[in-house]
């Protein structure tokens, strides 16, 4: 009789997470290394309350950019894949729930 640990260890299952932006601004004390270097950074949170509220014209560009990039790195190990589903908010943006499917 296996235990609960490896039954489960031998099943799919998937984690839900939520898309969000940050922007994020280097500070560092050599002004030549990129003081004020600023860019936006896709992450994901596993709660609802983080994520960004896109606007509709905006929400496919984060998503295809997110596909992208994890399909191509972000694969491996248990991780088997991502799936993104839109989701209207009650106020017409879009947040998007992200479902990370692991072995």
């Amino acid at each position: 009789m296996g235990n609960s640990y490896e039954e489960s260890e031998n099943k799919a299952s998937s984690n839900e997470l939520f898309l969000a932006v940050l922007p994020l601004v280097h500070i560092t004390a050599n002004q030549v290394m990129g003081y004020g270097l600023t860019e936006q950074v896709l992450t994901l949170y596993p709660s609802r309350d983080f994520a960004t509220k896109f606007f509709k014209n905006e929400v496919q560009n984060y998503i295809d950019a997110f596909k992208w990039r994890a399909d191509k790195y972000l694969i491996g190990g248990h991780v088997t894949g991502y799936e993104l589903f839109p989701e209207e908010t009650s106020d017409g943006r879009v947040i998007v729930r992200v479902m990370q499917n692991v072995l």
